[in-house]
């Protein structure tokens, strides 16, 4: 039997504990549930065994080092925070979900820069194109025109959910990673909040990647995907969190706000479509549908053209949100999406082709694409072939 004096012990400093506790956004009382001595660890009156810190590293998704170091980690985003509450900066540090989705999507994205500059591929003209003084309109039409984005095509689809698998394809087939996920790699226990991002864009001129969170209602991530698009024009990277109600004071995040609502709702088509004389929320289904975007937009829209007030757009767009998030609730509340949405067919597809020509190890693309069976990968490969 194994002496308890003779058990290694780890002088852990609590500040350490206090930081990855509260990276985490793990509460006390879950930590005390699963490690049941918790408190006095983070108070000094006891001291974790090495395995017991090496389970509590996992728990918090903590790499185990940073306990051995001499003060806590100061974790910043990696690229600008374009994130607001009002008019004022995002308050709270980046969550430990938010920061290691960006650098698995930055994992990514050098591979596939890595891949594209062997194939010979050229430099993305289109990135970085625009500037803070371009025109909104002309910007917005240049999109329009790069994605093959037809607005007559759009309106013959069924929904406006198929027009946003439909601009997924269109931005894919562009040279444009764009990459979905509401989880953390392939971890269904950790959901992304889009209280704190609803997307962001990594700017490259082979590989210029967005990101949307798919944790938000659908008709958010319409928008966020135009808004992300603007980013990568712009050749802005960033963390953002808009939406169509939105009016950030940044002049960045006004810019993309503007061109995203552009690309979607055309100004001078909805001042001939927008019968200003009919009920409102009959009108906004009405053009929703005739757009194929989601109510949210479409309220943005209509007062972009000064029709309704601001405190008219605030009740409708809330209510309109309630009743969105209540449908979504209902239909997709044990929903996730497929891997080949999560890492984007384009990266996908180059990842498989390069595998299985023997460029890339097997064990590159699994850590990659965050699977661990072959079994998967395989199953992967042939679900690319299938929506090709």
């Amino acid at each position: 039997m194994e002496n308890p004096a003779m058990i290694l012990r780890v002088n852990v400093k609590p500040e350490l504990l206090r930081w990855a506790r509260k990276r985490s956004g793990i509460e006390t009382d879950a930590l005390v549930e699963r490690f049941p001595r918790y408190r006095e660890w983070e108070s000094g009156d006891s001291r974790p065994t090495l395995k017991q810190l090496e389970r509590l590293a996992r728990f918090t998704h903590a790499p185990i080092g940073s306990f051995f170091l001499s003060k806590p980690l100061e974790e910043r985003l990696p690229i600008p925070d374009l994130r607001t509450v009002g008019d004022k900066p995002f308050p709270r540090q980046p969550s430990v979900d938010l920061l290691e989705t960006i650098y698995l999507c930055q994992q990514r994205q050098y591979w596939y820069r890595t891949f594209a500059q062997k194939e010979g591929d050229d430099p993305l003209g289109f990135v970085g194109s625009a500037t803070l003084d371009s025109d909104i309109e002309s910007t917005a039409t240049e999109i329009r025109n790069a994605l093959g984005m037809d607005l007559d095509e759009r309106r013959s689809l069924p929904t406006w959910i198929d027009a946003l698998r439909r601009f997924v394809m269109q931005a894919d087939s562009l040279g444009i990673l764009v990459m979905s996920s509401g989880i953390v790699a392939n971890n269904t226990r950790r959901k992304l909040d889009p209280a704190e991002f609803r997307g962001f864009a990594l700017v490259d001129d082979f590989a210029p990647l967005v990101f949307v969170n798919a944790s938000d209602t659908k008709s958010a991530q319409l928008f966020t995907l135009a808004h992300e698009l603007a980013h990568i024009w712009l050749g802005a990277s960033a963390v953002t969190d808009v939406e169509p109600i939105s009016m950030p004071s940044q002049a960045i995040e006004s810019w993309c706000n503007r061109v995203a609502a552009e690309i979607l709702v055309p100004s001078t088509s909805l001042e001939r479509e927008f019968e200003v004389h009919l009920d409102l929320g009959s009108e906004v289904q009405r053009l929703a549908d005739y757009y194929k975007v989601s109510t949210l937009v479409i309220l943005r829209r209509i007062f972009d053209t000064g029709a309704i007030d601001r405190e008219t757009l605030v009740y409708a767009y809330q209510r309109e949100l309630n009743r969105i998030r209540t449908i979504q609730a209902d239909r997709c509340a044990t929903s996730y999406p497929t891997l080949g949405t999560r890492v984007g067919q384009r990266f996908g597809r180059a990842l498989v082709a390069s595998t299985l020509s023997g460029r890339s190890s097997f064990s590159e693309a699994l850590r990659l694409l965050c699977i661990k069976k072959m079994s998967t990968l395989r199953k992967f490969a042939t679900s690319l072939e299938t929506t090709r």
